[in-house]
């Protein structure tokens, strides 16, 4: 439609609407709707105007001829500038308050170079919007406010997104509402140079503001997150049989005489992994990890099939898991539990002493597990519990076996060069009615470690399979660091008076482990492993092989998990499929596994971000019931604008520098904060006192003040400060206002403060859910 109003336009010059919609086809009451939100995007875009007459013409672009265009993501900030994001590798391009152009945060847009960057003045290219290429709002989900300030509309409601500060208006509809309301609407119309809102029509009424657990429901829904299966899901999952039968069982190798149990944690329901272990007559261990063979039942193009890969992944928040697939499917005949047969794929391996595969097979097995174990009774075996001893004694020495595999496994990864970010996850404990009671340390025995070393095993000897093979296979790679976000490392490392072996464009894995082994003990040691880990890049699925840096392995997949990742449902399906190889099979795998590996990829990093608001939202709702109280905390990160403290239990705040007792100078070489006056140091991973002032659980964001205590730190000003304070003079607190501001803006614009945002890395450990880093 936009194509012919263009054509028409150019043929034309100006056209009234109704003129146009006549041309069009488009003048009924079904159609001109759709032509009326078609002009409204063309405009806000830029593509389009109206004269005073009301007539509609092309806008003709204000670039020169010879400008180029470059498209990248528009960042937003809440005093009306932003910034655009190319990629990686180059440097944000500021856009001014009258160069935005009516994008909002998250657009895709297209800008043309206004300024170009001075690095001998460090100064930022500029740059203008000129096109708006997608809008990354689309839907939005909030808490209705009925209004008759406009008189075409019901009330509004307002996105999450705190850039985002216009006011989203919603067309009347015939339901009777309340106010009560938490509804998710389609946008129709965006902001433009006539009028400074959005306007939506109403899709969907989620629940009402005093229903139990609205607020996750809230951030799951506007993300497109939704827990209910469409009907022809449901009727293909209930469809599919209890039990298998003997039928299913033809051609499988049958391993159900082996020792098989699972491990799980108490809660779990959906059994997806087992093992076997045996210790062979050479001294090597047998080990057999069998999966749960979902790609036998979720057949591809089936509406099962199309549902998970539009989820992607299961979804772990705080109170609830939106999962993957039907719980018919998760939590019946594809979850492993005792004494029932079930279908799996199994990697059975022959690993020695140094922690080689010396021999492995990959099938399609049948299994029946013995006991369904938790990690607590196995860590309790392990300890050496004489009545669990007595109750699982048929397990007792495999137990013992894989204690010893995994010790060897874990040397194994350690002298090849493999991280391992010893930092903190948290637990949030909720009541029944969603409320969060408190704030915990997710505890991480023996037995999860083990767990976690055989599926880690698993994963790349499948890799390694394929890769060999040389056929059409999804990777989980982890390439190595940049160099920039290395360098921001070492400089940080290099603050707490440890040197790291290399170069930021050079540095070896063996390098990063002996920095991480003379640090483990040191104040401040958890503080840098998250910066170490934030160093890294982000993990992804790719159809190349370019193996994990994280894990030090040169061959990596995800085979483990395919009732809650679409990834190892496919590697299942290509275990499958290629038993009888055709050339239509390669064809097509090679053609869709690079699509799927990254929607897949950018479904994940969804996933990451609602666990993280969520939690964000859950830690501050849970600190409101603590304001006015003080803590001991640690320095986490010093930056321009103050310094972010986290408290035991993982939970961070900022202490901002306008809040502190005196003016305090920014050093960025040690990247610590000194007070003007008193000589007071505030660097990472210092002990400090505070008290909290503030916890705003809508915007996820938890306040503190600082609080003198016998943990602060005076030292001798640096010359080049004192040199700064004669010529100045007394500092005000406007100054120190001002300067906060503009650094609050620096600081987002440069790639460290995306790191810092996002919390993750590499597969060895993931925030917020240990288990999933399988």
């Amino acid at each position: 439609m936009k194509e012919q109003i263009i054509t028409y336009l150019q043929e034309h010059g100006k056209s009234s609407v109704n003129d146009l919609a006549a041309h069009l086809n488009m003048a009924g009451a079904k159609k001109f709707p759709s032509l009326i939100k078609a002009i409204s995007q063309m405009e806000s875009q830029g593509s389009l105007r109206f004269d005073d007459s009301g007539s509609l013409s092309l806008r003709k672009p204000k670039e020169k001829k010879d400008d180029i265009r470059l498209t990248g993501i528009f960042r937003a900030n809440k005093a009306g500038f932003g910034f655009v994001s190319l990629d990686e590798a180059e440097d944000d391009l500021f856009v001014g308050r009258s160069d935005v152009g009516h994008a909002i945060d998250g657009d895709t847009v297209e800008v043309v170079i206004k300024k170009v960057a001075n690095r001998l003045k460090g100064t930022a290219a500029e740059a203008r919007v000129v096109n708006i290429v997608k809008r990354s709002l689309t839907t939005v989900v909030g808490k209705l406010t009925l209004s008759t300030d406009k008189p075409n509309y019901i009330g509004y409601i307002q996105s999450k997104n705190q850039k985002i500060s216009q006011n989203i208006y919603v067309q009347k509809t015939p339901l009777v509402l309340e106010g009560t309301e938490v509804v998710k609407v389609e946008i129709d119309k965006y902001p433009n140079r006539h009028h400074d809102y959005f306007v939506a029509t109403l899709v969907d009424i989620i629940g009402h503001q005093d229903d139990v657990g609205i607020d996750v429901l809230e951030v799951l829904e506007s993300m497109d997150i939704v827990s209910a299966f469409p009907e022809a899901v449901l009727a293909e999952a209930a469809a599919v049989p209890e039990a298998p039968t003997e039928r299913d069982l033809v051609g499988r190798i049958d391993l159900r005489q082996e020792l098989t149990f699972t491990i799980d944690g108490a809660d779990a329901k959906d059994l997806d992994d087992a093992v076997h272990i045996k210790l062979l007559e050479n001294g090597n261990f047998e080990l057999g990890v069998h999966i749960a063979d979902v790609s036998y039942y979720v057949k591809e193009g089936s509406a099962l099939d199309r549902e998970a890969l539009a989820r992607g992944t299961s979804v772990y928040v705080t109170d609830r898991v939106v999962p993957m697939l039907p719980e018919r499917l998760s939590n019946g005949i594809c979850s492993l539990n005792p004494q029932v047969d079930r279908l799996t794929q199994s990697a059975i391996m022959e690993i020695d002493r140094q922690g080689r595969v010396v021999d492995y097979q990959i099938a399609q097995t049948v299994i029946k597990t013995a006991f369904r174990m938790t990690y607590t009774d196995v860590n309790h075996m392990i300890a050496g519990d004489e009545e669990l001893l007595k109750t699982y004694q048929p397990i007792v020495d495999s137990v013992r076996y894989m204690v010893s595999l995994h010790q060897i496994l874990e040397e194994m990864r350690y002298r090849r060069g493999a991280l391992n970010f010893d930092t903190s996850e948290a637990k949030i404990i909720v009541d029944d009615k969603g409320l969060p009671v408190d704030v915990v340390l997710r505890e991480r025995g023996l037995a999860e470690r083990m767990i976690e070393s055989f599926m880690l095993a698993a994963n790349e000897c499948v890799a390694e399979h394929f890769a060999k093979s040389q056929l059409p296979f999804i990777y989980r790679v982890h390439e190595e660091p940049k160099a920039e976000k290395l360098q921001t490392f070492i400089d940080y490392a290099s603050v707490f008076g440890v040197q790291v072996q290399g170069t930021a464009s050079k540095i070896s894995q063996a390098a990063l482990q002996d920095f991480m082994r003379k640090v483990k003990n040191l104040p401040g040691s958890e503080v840098l492993s998250m910066m170490l880990l934030r160093s890294m890049q982000q993990a992804r699925y790719s159809e190349h092989n370019h193996g994990h840096y994280g894990l030090a392995a040169t061959y990596y997949t995800h085979f483990t998990s395919p009732i809650r990742r679409y990834p190892d449902l496919l590697v299942h399906r290509l275990i499958r499929d290629y038993q009888q190889i055709s050339a239509q099979q390669l064809d097509h795998f090679k053609e869709v596994i690079p699509e799927i590996a990254s929607q897949t990829s950018s479904l994940e990093r969804r996933a990451i971000d609602a666990e993280r608001l969520v939690e964000a939202m859950k830690k501050a709702e849970y600190m409101e019931n603590y304001v006015g109280q003080e803590f001991d905390a640690v320095v986490a990160t010093v930056v321009k604008f103050g310094l972010f403290v986290a408290l035991p239990n993982t939970i961070e705040g900022l202490i901002h520098i306008t809040t502190l007792p005196e003016y305090y100078h920014y050093n960025e070489r040690t990247m610590t904060l000194q007070g003007e006056k008193s000589g007071k140091v505030f660097r990472a991973g210092q002990k400090i006192r505070v008290k909290l002032i503030k916890a705003d659980k809508e915007a996820g964001a938890i306040d503190f003040d600082y609080l003198p205590s016998d943990y602060d730190v005076v030292e001798k000003k640096h010359s080049s400060q004192k040199k700064e304070t004669r010529k100045g003079g007394k500092a005000s607190r406007g100054r120190q206002h001002k300067e906060a501001a503009q650094s609050v803006t620096k600081f987002k614009k440069k790639p460290f403060y995306k790191a810092v945002a996002k919390k993750g890395g590499s597969d060895g450990k993931r925030r917020g859910k240990g288990r999933r880093s399988k």
